[in-house]
């Protein structure tokens, strides 16, 4: 009897419940090292290593648009010790005619918080000689098919914004694909593709070169790094805020509430901070920090908005 009080006394607290984390945890990301949701995921990362005294890996494997990490961790055992990074790619995924994935965005994975999203900025070069967005919708319509605006990849942010504009503008132009953001706005900075939404990280050094010129931004208020530019919302195209590709964390489904709670929590403190703050706004974001409630709740009208934009456009998987 003695010998099981003792065994019982010193058994490995976790086994028990230890309260979270007793190991360290991954936090999945389903693109490469360097883009904007890996650096944000790594921000919150290192934050929540120090505050909650374990480590918080990122882990990226990227590949076919994020669903390789994300089929992963929707089939990772539900302890809140893998989580997923994740952006617009989860919900646009699944809602694609011909698309094969295998996972439900809402019935397989629990919402922990938006961590922030990165408002888009209509960029052009000079070359084009179109200074307004006034312009750019006049001349689209008097020579359809002509213009053309440059994009990340087949349904991604970047042709989705592109896209609902077309819808919005009855506007006909080309969507040129690129792999990634980088080389889409080296071809418009060179005038050889019209015009692209672009997220604002680096694009105000670009508009000091003269290299770029930023037609309109897509916040619902003005934005005061790029003071007497336009916002789409002024000229009636509304709703382009909605277009700023989100970054947010999501747990397996099951994995515990007090788990997902007290990750949001922390992560809201995070993101809280004034240097945190700082390094987010470098990057051209704008920070989130909801609650798995808000957050949910999010996510379900950004599948309800890209659902009716893809079906009207007739964008499907390649």
């Amino acid at each position: 009897m003695k010998k099981t009080l003792l065994a019982l006394l010193f058994f490995p607290l976790t086994s028990f419940g230890q309260e979270f984390p007793a190991k360290p945890v991954r936090f999945v990301v389903g693109f490469g090292a360097g883009g904007p949701t890996d650096v944000i995921a790594r921000i919150v990362a290192q934050d929540l290593t120090a505050s909650m005294g374990q480590a918080f890996i990122v882990e990226n494997r990227p590949g076919a648009n994020a669903i390789i990490a994300t089929e992963a961790v929707a089939r990772s055992t539900a302890d809140g010790y893998t989580m997923l990074f994740s952006s617009l790619s989860l919900l646009v995924n699944q809602i694609l005619p011909g698309s094969k994935v295998n996972y439900d965005a809402f019935k397989d994975f629990a919402p922990v918080s938006n961590a922030a999203v990165l408002p888009m900025v209509v960029v052009t070069s000079p070359e084009t000689k179109l200074n307004t967005m006034q312009e750019l919708i006049a001349r689209a319509k008097a020579k359809p098919g002509e213009l053309s605006y440059g994009t990340s990849g087949h349904a991604g942010s970047t042709h989705l914004a592109g896209a609902m504009l077309e819808l919005f503008t009855s506007t006909k132009m080309i969507n040129v694909p690129f792999k990634g953001n980088g080389p889409a706005l080296a071809e418009v900075m060179a005038g050889r593709v019209t015009f692209m939404f672009y997220p604002a990280v680096g694009i105000a050094d670009l508009v000091g070169q003269k290299r770029l010129k930023v037609l309109a931004v897509g916040t619902a208020r003005p934005w005061a790094d790029f003071p007497g530019v336009p916002t789409l919302e002024e000229m009636g195209l509304r709703g382009f805020d909605a277009t700023a590709p989100w970054v947010g964390l999501l747990a397996p489904a099951g994995t515990p509430p007090a788990v997902v709670a007290r990750v949001s929590a922390e992560m809201r403190k995070s993101l809280a901070k004034p240097d945190t703050l700082a390094r987010m706004k470098q990057l051209g974001a704008i920070v989130v920090a909801d609650s798995p409630a808000e957050f949910g709740a999010f996510l379900k009208k950004d599948h309800e908005r890209w659902a009716q934009v893809i079906k009207t456009s007739g964008i499907t998987a390649q």
